[in-house]
C-alpha cells in the first residue's frame, strides 16, 4: 500500500460516521449504554443533561446554552437540530444593526426537555421552550415548539399532536403479553 492510499484510508476512517459507545457527561458521569455519533455536535455541553440508554444518530446539532434534557431510552435519529435559543425573529427586527445590540427583542431563549423513551424522527427541528412528554414520537421533518403531553404522536410544520402512542403500543402488547412488564415498568412511573 502506498502512502497516498494509506492516508486516504485513515482519513475515511476518521471522518466516516460511526456510533461511539459510552458517553461521559460534562459532570463526569459515564453513561455506558448511551451511544452518540462522532458526527453529532454538542454545543455548551455543560448545560446538556442526558441519561443512559440514549441513542443520538448521525449529523445532529445540539445547542444547549439554555439547557437541554434528554431522558433515559430516547432515540434521536439523524439530521436533527435541537436548540435552546433562536434569533429567527430578532434578526429581521434589527436588520444590519443586529450586531450592534445585546439582549435583542424577539430573541428566543428556553430549555428543551425530551421525556423517557421518546423517538425523534429524522430532519426534525426542536426549538427553545419545548417540552416533549415521555413515550412520544416526533415524525420526520417536524418543526417542534411548545408543550406536548406524554405519549404524543407529534408531526408537521408547525408540529401538532396527531395521535397517542399508547393506542399503537396496545396492539403489540396484546400480541406479545410478555412485553407488558417491561413496558409498564417505565410507562407507569412519573
Amino acid at each position: 500500500m502506498n502512502l497516498k492510499s494509506w492516508i486516504r484510508q485513515k482519513l475515511v476512517y476518521i471522518t466516516k460516521p460511526r456510533m461511539i459507545g459510552g458517553y461521559k457527561r460534562y459532570d463526569g458521569i459515564y453513561l455506558k449504554n448511551t451511544r452518540i455519533s462522532n458526527t453529532t455536535f454538542i454545543d455548551n455541553p455543560e448545560n446538556f443533561e442526558i441519561e443512559d440508554n440514549v441513542f443520538v444518530g448521525h449529523y445532529n446539532y445540539i445547542e444547549a446554552s439554555n439547557g437541554i434534557t434528554i431522558k433515559e431510552g430516547c432515540q434521536i435519529t439523524n439530521f436533527i437540530s435541537i436548540t435552546s435559543h433562536s434569533s429567527h425573529i430578532s434578526i429581521r427586527l434589527y436588520g444590519k444593526r443586529y450586531g450592534d445590540f445585546q439582549n435583542h427583542k424577539g430573541y428566543e431563549k428556553g430549555s428543551v426537555f425530551i421525556g423517557k423513551y421518546s423517538f425523534i424522527g429524522p430532519h426534525s427541528i426542536i426549538m427553545p421552550n419545548t417540552y416533549i412528554g415521555k413515550g412520544s414520537i416526533v415524525g420526520a421533518y417536524s418543526y417542534v415548539q411548545g408543550d406536548f403531553p406524554e405519549f404524543s404522536i407529534i408531526k408537521g410544520n408547525p408540529a401538532k399532536v396527531v395521535g397517542d402512542t399508547r393506542h399503537m403500543d396496545s396492539k403489540y402488547l396484546t400480541e406479545n403479553p410478555e412485553l407488558k412488564e417491561f413496558y409498564y415498568e417505565w410507562a407507569k412511573k412519573p
